[in-house]
């Protein structure tokens, strides 16, 4: 009968764990001077090691000629163990056997003797599954439990325990595998078993495995199943995911606003049947080493690329503000949860939310205006952009001796830079304060009753220098003059976002009007960003 890779390549001995050794040397200690807990409590993400060291901490404790605390594998205490013929190591799956019978059953066996080994071993699986009276029943036993009975726990959810079980246990944490390590497993794997695979392609199901070698070696036999070399194109078609380049692609042409490629890169996703909510996802995982690239100093150690994987994504990330990206991951988030939650249509869903991310003017939030003014900054930094007048050109009364002199000294055409119109600039003359919603915020704090006035009102600074407040109403203005308390607040607010000392003469209050509207200057930003536009 066929045998499962990840069973077939299941480490015996302690050293055969890769990437846990922070626990291995320990257990390996223990049992080489026979110094092992009554109680160990195993808990990390799946496919890490949490069940294979427990057999192997099963075997080592009854082992007759153990070799450095690891099992010999060799003696019939090993092979009976491996076997599975070895009554006194049992192995109960909690989530199937969670009732508090199962756990009276341990009970009322550990009491026994073993019948042919030194130490009777329970290893309980996925143990946060038990019940609440199965804890209970176990509590007891686990504490003070025969000096031949050895307990292992093992769960993925460790939050889910009782804290007075994990009191009475050893605890070991088991990390995340990492993708070197990972890689060279899977390389040797495939040199054994005669499997071609290329680096790359090794490293890529390493990263799909996400810290979990069980499900990396399940992977790279899956891709084994179609009998040629595997590739990294063929990991991606196997699992079901896009190409890093495809995705690089996709990338680039949202920062041209390329729609053409934008429709065709989702029309080849579904032509493909693979799943756009994991296309989505490897989009934002892009992103995610997108933005480590721009904000982190040393982001190869964030960063579990190749080289070429690398250079490919820095290039990209070139291509955008910080801003920007940070408003694309936002709504690449949201869209996700969109896909995952709603019955409306994944690419409709996609096709949208890419549009939106190539013109920020379709979305009204925060995140999209910072990322407008991010890209203007830039191009100013870049000294594209100036807002200063051109030169005057020259009169048309030019003599023809001076017109042939230009003439012959005439030189290639400069590109000069685009002006910003004056009027998107100073435009706006009842210009609102920017930080007014804030400060309103604070003084209702201070003074609830005033919620009602303040919400509605704007405020902007007119040619005296007086903070002009516009209220709805000739009472609303009464109210709050009325109070000193209420106009001492107001000033001292006002004055804190001014850094300067205003007096309650410099608040001047209006009614406002149907046709008196205030600039907040999102009229003037639209024409900076028209004027900026190549």
């Amino acid at each position: 009968m066929h045998q499962a890779l990840y069973r077939k390549w299941r480490p015996a001995t302690f050293d055969d764990v890769c990437g846990q050794e922070h626990i291995t040397s320990v257990l390996r200690y223990e049992c080489e001077h026979g110094k092992f807990s009554h109680a160990y409590l195993f808990c990390g993400s799946r496919g890490t090691g949490k069940t294979t060291c427990a057999k192997i901490l099963a075997k080592a404790v009854n082992c007759e000629a153990p070799v450095g605390g690891s099992p010999c594998g060799k003696c019939p205490s090993c092979l009976a163990i491996d076997a599975g013929s070895a009554t006194d190591v049992l192995e109960m799956d909690a989530a199937s056997n969670n009732g508090v019978d199962n756990i009276r059953d341990i009970r009322d066996e550990v009491v026994y003797s073993p019948s042919m080994l030194k130490y009777r071993v329970y290893i309980v699986d996925e143990v946060h599954m038990l019940s609440t009276s199965a804890f209970n029943a176990l509590l007891k036993t686990l504490e003070e439990p025969p000096s031949h009975v050895v307990f292992i726990l093992a769960t993925t959810e460790l939050h889910k325990l009782p804290s007075t079980i994990i009191s009475r246990c050893q605890r070991f944490d088991f990390r995340r595998i990492s993708i070197p390590v990972i890689t060279e497993r899977l390389l040797k794997i495939s040199e054994e078993e005669g499997i071609k695979i290329q680096k790359s392609a090794a490293q890529l199901l390493a990263k799909l495995a996400m810290g979990g070698m069980r499900d990396a070696v399940s992977l790279l036999e899956l891709c084994a199943g179609t009998r040629r070399e595997i590739t990294e194109e063929l990991v991606a078609d196997t699992v079901g995911i896009s190409s890093r380049d495809s995705t690089a692609k996709l990338v680039r042409a949202l920062s041209e606003k390329d729609y053409e490629t934008i429709f065709s890169e989702v029309a080849e996703v579904v032509a493909s049947s693979k799943d756009i909510a994991v296309f989505w996802q490897d989009l934002l995982s892009f992103y995610r080493d997108m933005l480590v690239i721009k904000t982190a100093k040393d982001a190869k150690k964030y960063l579990d690329l190749t080289e070429s994987e690398a250079e490919q994504t820095e290039a990209a990330a070139n291509l955008f503000g910080k801003e920007t990206l940070i408003y694309h991951c936002k709504i690449l988030e949201q869209t996700l949860v969109s896909m995952q939650k709603s019955n409306s249509s994944a690419r409709l869903l996609a096709e949208m939310t890419l549009i939106r991310m190539c013109d920020e003017t379709l979305d009204s939030s925060a995140e999209a205006l910072m990322a407008r003014i991010s890209a203007i900054e830039d191009r100013l930094d870049a000294g594209i952009y100036s807002t200063a007048p051109t030169a005057p050109s020259k009169p048309e009364n030019t003599s023809g001796a001076e017109k042939i002199s230009e003439k012959k000294t005439e030189k290639a055409p400069e590109i000069k830079p685009l002006e910003v119109p004056a009027e998107a600039v100073t435009a706006g003359k009842k210009r609102a304060l920017p930080y007014w919603v804030e400060a309103v915020d604070k003084i209702c704090k201070n003074d609830p009753s005033l919620t009602g006035f303040l919400k509605s009102s704007k405020t902007y600074r007119n040619s005296d220098g007086n903070i002009v407040i516009r209220l709805d109403s000739d009472f609303a203005a009464s109210m709050i003059k009325a109070r000193q308390s209420t106009m001492n607040t107001l000033v001292t607010v006002i004055s804190s976002y001014e850094k300067r000392a205003l007096t309650t003469a410099n608040i001047v209050f209006e009614i406002s009007h149907e046709n008196d509207i205030i600039d907040e200057g999102l009229e003037n930003l639209e024409e900076i960003i028209k004027a900026t536009d190549l």
